[in-house]
């Protein structure tokens, strides 16, 4: 927390440049610029310049990229309700729900204006560092080449994250001239190959100058040894998908490196609270985490877009952030059943048993005695369980009924897992609805970072935000040994992470798949990586694309519920695998190529 908090506001007064090379916009508007040599004047103004990367990267990253990896997959969805009555914006989210965007889709052009302020810092701050000279800012030659090198993986983690949603359309742009290039290559996949490659050479250069990770807490807010080679390991894991050629053997190699502490110590937590409490920045699972404070750098994506607007009685905790409540979890149930007041149906079906699904239904894919699986609670000591916001909602100082707003105007608000219109407003009830269609009790909310009430003098929005993690590493092994054909050691990987989620009278349940699997397989695999990382924005990107089922796989609505205005099949067009480039993005850059499925 303390680099970007202490070092926002100096580049905020001092910014270097007040252009951005943009590869999207021919009409760029430079306005004056502070000479390097007049602006860096000792080691503080360059610390004040790296801060700046990381402030861009948190307010990029955060939004959009959650947006575009999670509300297409088969754990959480934008919903709405009354067909659109609220939270439509004209459709802007749904179309990422449903999987049926298009390359003039808001929702596109947004996250492509998005996606490309932090590469142009990182290129404009390389050109300047790479031309000093530390010895006349009183800096050693090892200081400036560490902040250099976390410039470089910070612009290889940006290209990384808009080439998942994008792939070989990207240029290819890293020049601080402000010249705008084109795709990297007219051919999609030779351009792939093309912007892998520089990811994994900029990964693979840069690393040895940066810090690792000594157990000092502060350093969990810069980028690392761990951080650069875990990204490294997530170009490794999906080489195949991406350039077509498997790299399974050598992400394997490196993920042992990593835990066995090659790049830093970290360790697996027996306490998966450590990870997202208000002192997680102390936590030796924590890789890499983006520094939090409420009013300074803060994240509306994380627990807000779950929740309704009264959201303070939920949790004896008030703010000026508000709930958006339009984002729920994927229901585990179907609406057949007896009408319940309020509370959805009794005796629905289940997506997993009655369906027969192996995606979606998060809430129900978890093992009963998983210690996760209950309401969120937090008491007045600051201490807490679960991560769900479930079932009845009371008021925590009172013990009142939380009421509903919408549909269920001042009604009990009962959160229920499933999705529909349960009181017939809009469109009548059917056995599966789509997320156009639910209602304002509808689906489970996931609270992963606790929200403290008022009275312990702690803010939620002061936890770090984690984005990289060991889990993650030992997932990524256990998955190279499954396609190498050793589920055991798979299992053996997930198990040794899963064990802090059962208690000691439980652990019985390891040796079990889970709801819905019947052997430790590809298909279980791929539900324990949505189970671990539930919400952590890497659903599409991490899994359902590897494992070719975000477009081929079916969950939920898909095939089943029915629309006036789309088609909503069990198996989708394989073009909606990569995104679009934004229609307005070609008419300004000629250079562009167009997806070739679009």
């Amino acid at each position: 927390m303390n680099l970007i908090k202490y070092l926002g506001a100096m580049f905020a007064a001092a910014t270097m440049t007040a252009v951005l090379p943009s590869c999207t916009n021919l009409d760029e508007i430079t306005y004056d610029r502070i000479d390097a040599s007049a602006y860096y004047q000792d080691e503080n103004s360059v610390k004040g310049a790296v801060a700046s990367i990381y402030a861009s990267a948190q307010s990029g990253f955060l939004e959009y990229f959650w947006y575009l990896n999670e509300f297409p997959a088969d754990q959480v969805t934008w919903r709405t309700w009354n067909g659109g009555a609220w939270g439509y914006d004209e459709a802007a989210k749904f179309v990422l729900s449903s999987q049926t965007w298009n390359s003039e889709s808001v929702i596109i052009r947004q996250a492509w204006e998005h996606a490309w302020g932090t590469i142009g810092l990182c290129n404009t701050l390389l050109g300047d560092l790479e031309k000093l000279n530390p010895a006349s800012l009183g800096m050693s030659d090892s200081a400036m080449k560490q902040y250099i090198a976390e410039v470089r993986t910070m612009r290889a983690w940006a290209y990384y994250n808009n080439f998942e949603l994008w792939g070989g359309t990207l240029p290819l742009c890293v020049a601080a001239d402000g010249n705008v290039p084109g795709s990297a290559d007219p051919d999609f996949n030779k351009s792939s190959q093309i912007i892998w490659q520089f990811m994994a050479d900029e990964l693979d250069g840069c690393y040895g100058d940066l810090i690792a990770e000594q157990g000092n807490p502060g350093t969990r807010n810069r980028l690392s040894q761990g951080m650069n080679r875990m990204l490294k390991m997530r170009l490794l894991l999906n080489s195949e998908l991406w350039t077509g050629t498997a790299r399974y053997e050598e992400c394997k190699t490196l993920c042992e490196q990593i835990i066995a502490g090659d790049y830093g110590n970290y360790s697996i937590v027996s306490d998966y609270r450590d990870i997202y409490g208000i002192n997680n920045e102390t936590c030796p699972e924590v890789v890499f985490a983006f520094a939090m404070e409420a009013g300074h750098n803060t994240n509306n994506n994380r627990n807000t877009p779950f929740l309704p607007y009264n959201y303070d009685q939920m949790f004896g905790f008030s703010c000026d952030q508000s709930g958006w409540n339009c984002v729920c979890m994927v229901p585990s149930k179907d609406n057949t059943g007896t009408l319940v007041p309020y509370a959805g149906t009794s005796n629905p079906k289940s997506f997993i048993f009655d369906y027969g699904d192996k995606l979606g239904a998060p809430f129900d894919r978890m093992n009963n005695a998983d210690i996760r699986k209950q309401p969120f609670k937090c008491d007045a000591g600051g201490n807490w369980r679960g991560i769900f916001a479930m079932g009845p909602q009371k008021d925590w100082n009172t013990g009142a009924d939380v009421l509903a707003d919408a549909d269920l105007q001042d009604k009990p608000l009962i959160y229920v897992d499933q999705v529909g219109t349960f009181q017939n407003l809009g469109r009548q009830l059917e056995p599966v609805m789509s997320p156009r269609w639910g209602e304002t009790n509808s689906g489970y909310r996931v609270i992963r970072y606790p929200i403290y009430p008022t009275s312990t003098g702690l803010d939620w929005r002061n936890a770090d935000q984690v984005e990289f993690r060991l889990a993650e590493v030992y997932y990524t092994l256990a998955e190279c040994y499954m396609r190498s054909g050793n589920p055991s050691m798979a299992k053996s990987y997930v198990n040794q992470v899963r064990g802090r989620y059962f208690g000691a009278s439980d652990q019985k349940e390891l040796e079990k798949p889970g709801p819905g699997f019947d052997t430790f397989d590809a298909d279980w695999l791929l539900s324990e990586w949505g189970i671990e990382f539930l919400n952590e924005g890497r659903r599409r990107r991490t899994d359902l694309r590897r494992f070719d089922k975000f477009t081929q796989g079916q969950w939920w609505f898909f095939g089943r519920a029915t629309e006036t205005d789309r088609q909503l099949p069990a198996k989708r067009d394989r073009k909606y695998e990569w995104y679009p480039l934004p229609q307005a993005a070609l008419m300004v850059n000629p250079g562009l190529v167009q997806n070739p499925n679009y």
